[in-house]
């Protein structure tokens, strides 16, 4: 088998072949003995393209997370193994990692609470658990958008996106039961289980898969913006990084430009900083997909509640979705772009706001499609308007 060393399409269909057998239910010693030779050689780039193959095939992502641990166990040894550069205080991927070990102190922190039947602390203690969310954001909106321009097979990150939903939907579960009791049950115990299995998990993915690979296929400049762009969404557990000068690919002489430029209309003229200031001022997070779906701006308002991140820009608005709803994106563009639909609208509660949020299409004189504009507003204040205040009430 040691045409399979130095040959990674070889030995990304082997691996694939081997987590079909597993998604199948086939014996796990067959599948050893058939494909063990292969998998002392695996790479953490291999593990991505073959869960890009799976995924092009058709299997679905509730499938691979099922399963994928299975895969990812038969090869930790060998992608535990794995040499790469690790990264240097100061580095963004640097800081991720950290905030991994400080998550691991929280986790160990809840076990021996379980162990001490100490109901109190282990209710107390799953709080902190919720403070890794900005990790999984800065994830998202900032480190995938700058993978998905880079890798080939970026399709695996929509999975990990599905994942971190889980283990948020778990934690909220987890959270609401430990409210409603007063005593450990075996609900509270399986929930806590699973919430060990997908954050220990979602750690184990990051350090010996996706890390490795985005050390070295992204470039310098790449981490410095991550870096910069990161203190955007903010950090989790750690004390805030110091700042590191951002990476800027304008020149001086564009910037230049672009400060005289005026946006002009029949209904009057402005110039580029009181354009950005007031779409920056209106009390609404807005957002504009192009025709080709591709993200081109959004608005910066002081109160945002949906993270952004400019490493969106140029990144296609199915990848700013976790697979879960994706297709629902994808309805409402279609009904726009044939022209069935000008709006879609829905609004969900979210840290004790009520978020309305509406799709509208646009289109140029013609009726030709030109994008999507997305506005969200927070409008808890506005429901609870009664009777009238007139300006002159204005104090």
């Amino acid at each position: 088998m040691s045409e399979y060393i130095n040959n990674n399409e070889k030995r990304v269909e082997q691996l694939f072949k081997f987590s079909q057998g597993i998604l199948n239910g086939e014996n796990g010693s067959n599948l050893m003995e058939k494909y063990g030779d292969t998998l002392k050689h695996i790479t953490p780039h291999d593990m991505i393209a073959m869960e890009e193959k799976q995924l092009k095939s058709g299997i679905s992502p509730q499938l691979i997370k099922e399963k994928i641990e299975k895969v990812m166990n038969v090869i930790y040894d060998q992608l535990k193994k794995y040499k790469w550069e690790k990264p240097a205080e100061g580095h963004a991927l640097y800081y991720l990692m950290l905030e991994n070990r400080e998550l691991e102190k929280v986790l160990n922190k809840i076990k021996k609470s379980l162990h001490e039947r100490n109901y109190i602390k282990v209710k107390t203690q799953v709080e902190e658990l919720f403070l890794m969310e900005p990790h999984y954001v800065r994830k998202e909106n900032i480190l995938f958008p700058f993978l998905e321009k880079t890798w080939r097979n970026c399709r695996p990150l929509s999975v990990m996106w599905s994942i971190h939903d889980d283990i948020r939907l778990k934690l909220k579960e987890l959270k609401k039961i430990l409210a409603e009791n007063e005593d450990f049950n075996a609900d509270i115990f399986k929930l806590i289980g699973e919430v060990f299995f997908l954050m220990y998990g979602m750690i184990f993915k990051e350090e010996l898969v996706i890390y490795p690979v985005a050390m070295e296929t992204l470039t310098e400049i790449n981490w410095c913006n991550i870096h910069a762009q990161s203190y955007e969404i903010g950090f989790s557990y750690i004390t805030l990084p110091k700042r590191k000068r951002k990476s800027n690919s304008v020149s001086t002489k564009n910037a230049i430009d672009l400060a005289k430029v005026f946006f002009q209309t029949e209904t009057g003229s402005l110039n580029r900083q009181q354009l950005e200031l007031i779409l920056n001022t209106i009390p609404l997070d807005l957002s504009f997909i192009d025709e080709n779906d591709e993200v081109r701006y959004f608005s910066n308002p002081t109160d945002r509640f949906f993270p952004r991140s400019p490493a969106i820009i140029g990144r296609k608005v199915q990848k700013c979705h976790p697979p879960e709803s994706v297709h629902i994106v994808e309805k409402i563009l279609n009904a726009f772009k044939a022209g069935t639909k000008d709006e879609a609208s829905f609004h969900i509660q979210m840290r004790g706001k009520f978020i309305f949020i509406r799709y509208f299409v646009v289109r140029d004189e013609k009726g030709k499609y030109l994008g999507t504009l997305e506005v969200g507003q927070d409008v808890t204040e506005i429901r609870k308007m009664e009777g009238e205040k007139r300006l002159l009430d204005w104090e």
